[in-house]
C-alpha cells in the first residue's frame, strides 16, 4: 500500500512541477511584447526608460534560467505577483473571491451529489421501468441546456417577473447587515445561482451513478443477497449503492477541485464575485498575470483533488487495498 500512495504521489509530483514550468513558459514564448501581456496595450505608451523599469520589475531582463528559479521562489513565498490594472497582489484578490466561490460551488456540488446518487440509485433499481426511463429524459434534457440560459431564465422569473431572489452580487450593496440579516441576504443572493449550477450539474452524477449502479446489479454477490432473503432496501443502499461509489467520488473529488476555479459561466451571469468572475474581468481587461495566476491555482486544486481521490478509494473499496498492497 505505502508502495502504491508513493507512486502516486511522484506522479502528481511530476504533474505539478510540468503543470507549474508550463504556466511559466507559455506567457514568454507567446509572441511579441511580453509587457503587453502584463500591463495591457497602454505598454506601446511606454517611455523606453519606463520600459526598462518594468522589465527590471517583472525581471524579464535576466536570463530564462534566473527567471525561472525566482518563479519558484516567489511561489514558495505565496507569492502569485501583481495586478497592475487593479494595482493590488493577486494573492489578495484571489484570497477576497475564493470564500465566495467556495460557497456558490460548494453547496451545488453537495447538493447536486445528493440529488444525483440518489435518483441515480432509484432510476437503475428500477431499469427499464416508467420511473428509469422518465428521469433519464429529463435528466439528460437538462444536461443539454446551456448554464446561461437556464441562469438568464431564472433572473427573468424569479428576480424580475417575481421578485423573490436578488438577481445579482453576493450581498445587498451598502446595505450594512450583521448577524442573522447578513446571514439571510447572503443565502437569499445564493438561491438562483445555486439552484443554476445544480441543475446542470446534477445530470452527469445521475448518470455516473445509474451506469455503475446498473454493472453492480449484474455482480453475483447481488443474486446472493437476494437469494439469502436479505431485504431489497438493504440490497440496494447497502450492497448496491455503497460498491458503486468509487466512480462517484471521482467525479465528487474532480468536481471539487474544479470547484476553487470557479464556475465563470454562473458568477459572470449573477455577476457573483467568485474566482470565476475574477477570471471574466481579468480576460476582459486584458488583466494576464492574474489570469495566469488563477490557472496555476486550478491546476494545484485539481492534482489534489486527484490525491484525494486515490486516498479515498481503498476506504470505498477495499480491493484497491489489496491490489496496492499486492504491488
Amino acid at each position: 500500500m505505502l508502495h502504491f500512495l508513493a507512486a502516486k504521489f511522484t506522479q502528481y509530483a511530476l504533474v505539478l512541477f510540468i503543470g507549474i514550468t508550463l504556466n511559466f513558459v507559455l506567457p514568454r514564448a507567446m509572441p511579441g511584447d511580453p509587457l503587453v501581456l502584463l500591463v495591457g496595450e497602454e505598454a506601446n505608451r511606454l517611455t523606453p526608460q519606463q520600459r526598462r523599469e518594468l522589465l527590471a520589475e517583472y525581471e524579464l531582463d535576466q536570463p530564462i534560467v534566473v527567471q525561472y528559479a525566482r518563479y519558484w521562489q516567489k511561489l514558495a513565498r505565496g507569492d502569485l505577483g501583481y495586478s497592475y490594472v487593479k494595482r493590488r497582489p493577486i494573492a489578495e484578490m484571489i484570497g477576497e473571491r475564493l470564500p465566495w466561490t467556495l460557497l456558490l460551488t460548494g453547496t451545488s456540488l453537495v447538493l447536486s451529489t445528493l440529488i444525483g446518487v440518489a435518483l441515480g440509485a432509484v432510476a437503475a433499481w428500477k431499469r427499464g421501468g416508467r420511473r428509469d426511463l422518465g428521469l433519464l429524459g429529463i435528466l439528460i434534457f437538462l444536461d443539454s441546456l446551456p448554464s446561461f440560459w437556464v441562469g438568464m431564465l431564472f433572473i427573468a422569473i424569479f428576480a424580475v417577473r417575481i421578485p423573490l431572489f436578488p438577481a445579482f452580487g453576493a450581498v445587498t450593496p451598502w446595505a450594512k447587515l450583521s448577524g442573522w440579516e447578513y446571514i439571510v441576504d447572503v443565502a437569499r443572493h445564493l438561491v438562483l445561482p445555486v439552484t443554476t449550477l445544480t441543475i446542470v450539474t446534477v445530470p452527469n452524477i445521475f448518470l455516473t451513478t445509474r451506469y455503475a449502479m446498473l454493472e453492480v446489479l449484474r455482480q453475483e454477490f447481488i443474486t446472493v443477497a437476494r437469494a439469502k432473503g436479505v431485504a431489497e432496501r438493504w440490497v440496494l443502499f447497502r450492497h448496491a449503492l455503497r460498491n458503486a461509489l468509487l466512480p462517484v467520488a471521482t467525479v465528487f473529488t474532480l468536481g471539487l477541485g474544479f470547484a476553487f476555479g470557479g464556475a465563470t459561466v454562473i458568477e459572470t451571469v449573477f455577476s457573483y464575485p467568485g474566482i470565476g468572475r475574477l477570471i471574466f474581468e481579468a480576460m476582459s481587461g486584458r488583466d494576464y498575470p492574474v489570469v495566469q495566476a488563477a490557472f496555476l491555482m486550478i491546476t494545484i486544486t485539481v492534482i489534489a483533488a486527484n490525491i484525494l481521490a486515490d486516498l479515498l478509494y481503498p476506504i470505498l473499496d477495499p480491493r484497491v487495498r489489496r491490489e496496492g498492497s499486492a504491488t
